[in-house]
């Protein structure tokens, strides 16, 4: 995650909007909107769970040894080891039958090293990749991680476990879980863009470029899921340790707040913490991942987080210490809101002013 603090930022203020809670069922997701009432009715409820199913803690921890290894050297932008890392990503979508989201099916949006303000020596790579809707192929839900972080200092390889290998690695395990639905012929409704960026640390510089040079029409981009450290469990909650932090989901659309409060009550049952949602936190969480470059272009987005720990930003940010039955879940949670999203007849509601 950025460790800076943006001087200044400003945002839209958003109404809100009043909605009834949504009505559950196990036939279609739908959006039924009359006299201001959304309800929400769940399309192939047991097959999402089934899909959900294979996103394992096993799975994620082979993920995270990997990319947090030294073999990654730190992962810095523009460095060894972010190419090697690079790479590492292409590969696994090939291996996953899953296409890249450029024109010839690529993977690889260069930023030039100009773009990065002095902070990258080298260009870098966002990486990519794409699920075709079936229905909506012309609308976009956005899965997205930093797979950069800080490189070697002082000789010590500061290898980013959590940040951010936990949620690269979860984009990649729910990349393989919407492709395990398309093999056998139940895909997403709408297209799914896995976005992994580079230039975080440095300032959110690659997801930055992608909204400024996106590869598909931001006006059709419906909603934006950004996982930034999602392994550990803050000193708030070590006594109850089943949570994830949500930033901004209610920021510009309450639909999809309302909608990840349901996904979350019928499959995962995490405790949803919105202490750093509040504008008046200090931390500022919201202005300091990728997500933010979404939602100042008035996309709707959730930020997962864990919080903050001792090895935040260390050396001692290593692969042993993530938590991988609650990355399991976490991931799981995000899965469902995406196919919930994806799959819904109407695309999210944007607040009026």
């Amino acid at each position: 995650m950025k460790n800076i603090l943006f001087a200044f930022i400003a945002i839209t203020s958003i109404l809100s909007n009043s909605y009834n809670i949504y009505s559950q069922s196990k036939s279609a997701i739908t959006n039924i909107a009359d006299s201001g009432t959304i309800g929400l009715i769940a399309e192939n409820i047991d097959l999402a769970s089934s899909y959900a199913n294979t996103i394992t803690q096993d799975d994620l921890k082979t993920l995270v040894y990997k990319l947090a290894s030294d073999e990654f050297e730190g992962r810095r932008t523009g460095e060894n080891g972010q190419k090697i890392a690079a790479q590492y990503l292409v590969e696994f979508y090939k291996n996953n039958g899953i296409i890249g989201a450029n024109k010839d099916s690529s993977y690889i949006q260069i930023i030039p090293q100009n773009y990065f303000r002095g902070r990258s020596k080298n260009n870098s790579e966002n990486i990519v990749a794409f699920i075709k809707g079936s229905e909506k192929p012309d609308e976009y839900v956005v899965i997205s991680a930093h797979y950069d972080h800080v490189g070697i200092e002082d000789e010590k390889i500061y290898n980013g476990a959590d940040d951010d290998a936990s949620g690269t690695s979860a984009v990649l395990e729910i990349a393989q879980a919407f492709q395990d639905a398309v093999k056998a012929g139940i895909g997403p409704k709408r297209s799914i863009i896995f976005l992994n960026v580079t230039g975080e640390e440095e300032g959110l510089f690659g997801s930055k470029f992608y909204t400024e040079f996106p590869i598909f029409p931001l006006k059709n981009t419906v909603a934006n899921l950004n996982i930034d450290m999602i392994g550990r469990v803050d000193k708030k909650h070590e006594e109850n340790d089943n949570f994830v932090y949500l930033i901004g989901a209610d920021k510009i659309s309450t639909e999809l707040h309302e909608l990840s409060e349901a996904a979350n009550k019928k499959f995962t049952n995490l405790k949803l913490d919105y202490t750093y949602n509040d504008e008046k936190d200090p931390n500022r969480f919201f202005y300091r991942s990728d997500h933010y470059n979404f939602a100042k272009n008035g996309i709707p987005i959730i930020f997962y987080f864990n919080g903050v720990h001792k090895d935040y930003h260390k050396h001692t940010d290593t692969a042993d210490k993530i938590r991988y039955d609650l990355l399991e879940k976490r991931t799981q949670l995000i899965f469902y809101t995406a196919w919930e999203i994806a799959n819904r007849e109407e695309r999210l509601a944007i607040d009026k002013e």
